[in-house]
């Protein structure tokens, strides 16, 4: 019984911390904290206008939105 107990430990905390690192992951993600601070400092005026209608989450979408496009004449390195 014992040596059934120490081969099923490991491999049962093995997936308990790689189901935690899944639900970590969405929270790390919607973490506006980081977010908001770069958003603050350089949003357009639309940008601020979704904001204050819609709210941080719509207007945050937006913005990171924007910084995903490239920049025309500019090309994303392979």
């Amino acid at each position: 019984m014992f040596v059934f107990a120490a081969i099923t430990f490991p491999l049962v905390l093995l997936g308990l911390l790689l189901a935690m690192e899944r639900v970590e992951r969405p929270l790390n993600a919607a973490d506006t904290g980081k977010g908001l601070e770069g958003f603050l400092d350089s949003a357009r005026p639309d940008e601020v206008a979704t904001f204050v209608q819609q709210g941080l989450p719509a207007a945050l979408e937006r913005y990171r939105r924007r910084l995903r496009r490239t920049p025309p004449g500019k090309h994303r390195a392979a």
